[in-house]
């Protein structure tokens, strides 16, 4: 019987399951692990530490596991792939199988067949593959020039609009409540954070920035809304490259973004909808950390 390992390495979580055959056997979880934004350390004690929690939970010694994948943003890039590759190598044995993280999560939407899948986390793309097998993306290009709808667009759209709102009005309750999060004394502190190198975590916000649309901040609702928009428009992009027949499009949200706030929700289904009526939405957010379990499960290519 053989053990199986899939990670999802995001931006802000990495998720790892260790299954055999019929089931999951454990899970486990630790803080961001994507390579690009984080380096290869931090994103080594990531890895390490979700792995060793599953394989405690399952009861199992690591170099036990015959296969395993992982989906990781930048996985394209040679020097990220051999980082995971060299990460994985030294904490399990096995075969290894490096992926992009829309991989896996179009694998957890859809298995094998045709489908749409849009990630909203720290970062965002749109991915998607045909009866043909013909596949497209949308998005994900980085946080400076792309990831439109992500946690980390939110963060900094929700910025820039609350310095427009004290920019007319004198004040904004959300810059108020932004510069708290950063446990900043003073205004004359906040832009200067706001513009440091490297770029602040504008995807930390992402709570703050929700339970003030929740509370009614009109601003904050404004920026989640336009984060719907800017999502459908990504899956949008990937629908009309690949399904130009008008059948039936299986169409499935994954990431925190998605997951937190009914709002995106809500607002990507129905723009998505007038345009698309074909589109099959799958109400409930996907775990890509799964799509890695049973690539693991179906072995390399």
């Amino acid at each position: 019987m053989g053990l199986f390992l899939g990670i999802d390495g995001g931006g802000t979580r990495t998720s790892c399951l260790i299954a055999d055959e019929a089931s999951i056997l454990g899970a486990g979880n630790a803080s961001g692990s994507n390579v690009v934004r984080l380096g290869e350390a931090s994103a080594r004690a990531a890895i390490e530490s979700a792995i060793r929690q599953a394989c405690a939970v399952a009861g199992v010694d690591p170099r036990q596991v015959t296969r395993s994948c992982v989906g990781i943003a930048g996985s394209a890039r040679p020097e990220v792939r051999d980082a995971i590759q060299r990460i994985i190598s030294s904490v399990i044995s096995g075969d290894v199988r490096v992926v992009g993280d829309m991989v896996i999560a179009l694998e957890s939407a859809a298995g094998t067949g045709p489908g749409v899948v849009v990630i909203a986390g720290t970062g965002s793309i749109a991915y998607g593959r045909n009866a043909n097998s013909e596949t497209a993306r949308a998005g994900g290009w980085g946080y400076a020039v792309s990831d439109e709808g992500s946690g980390h667009w939110i963060g900094r759209t929700a910025l820039a609009a609350a310095l427009r709102v004290h920019d007319e009005n004198g004040g904004c309750a959300l810059l108020d409540t932004i510069q708290k999060a950063w446990n900043l004394d003073s205004f004359e502190r906040l832009v200067p954070a706001a513009n440091a190198t490297p770029p602040p975590d504008f995807a930390a916000l992402l709570p703050v920035i929700l339970s003030a649309a929740e509370a009614g901040d009109s601003t904050a609702r404004s920026v989640l809304s336009q984060a719907g928009s800017e999502l459908a428009a990504l899956a949008r992009v990937v629908m009309r490259r690949l399904f130009a027949g008008g059948e039936n499009v299986p169409v499935a949200m994954s990431g925190g973004v998605f997951r937190h706030c009914a709002l995106v929700r809500q607002v990507f289904y129905n723009i998505l909808r007038a345009e698309f009526p074909q589109a099959v939405l799958n109400a409930t957010v996907v775990e890509p950390v799964r799509g890695a379990v049973e690539m693991a499960r179906r072995g390399l290519p």
